[in-house]
């Protein structure tokens, strides 16, 4: 890869790390402060929140370069992602690759400040990133791939924080997952047809007339576990209040996806504030007690 770019260059490798449509950093943020206001139980310190939290946003990219590498040939027969870079051939599968390993470095040079057990973590998070793009080709449950790669933050946090794992983090990151399969399933219906062409494919196929109904099933599973999650760790009502809120952005997605392809990649963004109400509700019933 040349280091100097132009400006062309640099616009078309942001576009490939998705930095221009920053609702994945979101979602893989969310998650991963929850995991690490528990694990503080408050604000954790200044320097693992940094790590973290730049980590997320590294890794959120080399998940989006890798899976453009691994759709290159099939997304210019998708509406949605006919434009992306590798599509177009504006960006080739070698400076991709470069790309990818680059992000990965610039990642793992984070783990210096984190203790060796979640470094040991760290790499499940990268085998997570890179295998999920590829789960699309022999498994109608990519989407679980992605669930577990999105909640790993989780368990990572905990173990560089308390040096271990407790329960209550695992039971967090199977409500994580859940509703990672959740949110990407609708985002899965948006694509459902063009897929079905081109042999991709995801839980929306997966579960067909029954998709939505599955989704509020999943929801309703988060909602319960992140309420057992708050029993174990002795959280106060502001929490409570945040999942109640959960409840109707849950409907109102709903609403959204039986409008059109359109209202479900709207009920998938709006996942976004989602996470915001329940680390609101978590945020709010650390710091008042």
């Amino acid at each position: 890869m040349q280091w100097q770019l132009s400006w062309q260059r640099k616009a078309l490798y942001w576009q490939l790390m998705r930095m221009d449509k920053p609702i994945g950093i979101y979602l893989l943020l969310w998650p991963t402060w929850w995991a690490l206001w528990l694990a503080s139980d408050g604000i954790p310190a200044a320097g693992i929140f940094c790590v973290f939290s730049v980590g997320v946003v590294l890794m959120r990219a080399a998940g989006c370069v890798i899976n453009d590498f691994a759709d290159r040939n099939v997304d210019g027969q998708v509406e949605r992602t006919k434009q992306r870079p590798l599509a177009t051939g504006a960006v080739s599968s070698r400076e991709a690759l470069q790309l990818f390993g680059l992000l990965l470095v610039c990642a793992a040079s984070l783990l210096i400040f984190l203790n060796n057990q979640t470094r040991l973590l760290a790499l499940v998070a990268v085998v997570l990133a890179s295998s999920y793009p590829f789960m699309k080709r022999y498994t109608h449950l990519p989407q679980v791939v992605l669930g577990a790669a999105y909640s790993w933050g989780i368990p990572m946090a905990f173990m560089a924080i308390q040096g271990e794992v407790p329960l209550y983090a695992w039971l967090l990151y199977l409500a994580n997952l859940c509703w990672t399969v959740a949110y990407d399933t609708f985002y899965a219906l948006v694509d459902r047809p063009d897929d079905l062409q081109v042999g991709i494919k995801s839980t929306a196929i997966l579960f067909g007339r029954y998709a939505q109904p599955i989704i509020m099933l999943l929801q309703v599973v988060f909602l319960g576990l992140l309420s057992y999650v708050a029993s174990l760790a002795s959280l106060h009502w502001p929490f409570y209040l945040g999942l109640g809120l959960a409840v109707l952005a849950f409907a109102y997605q709903h609403y959204l996806a039986r409008q059109s392809r359109q209202g479900a990649f709207r009920a998938f963004l709006h996942n976004h504030y989602v996470g915001l109400l329940i680390f609101t509700g978590l945020f709010a019933s650390l710091g008042w007690y």
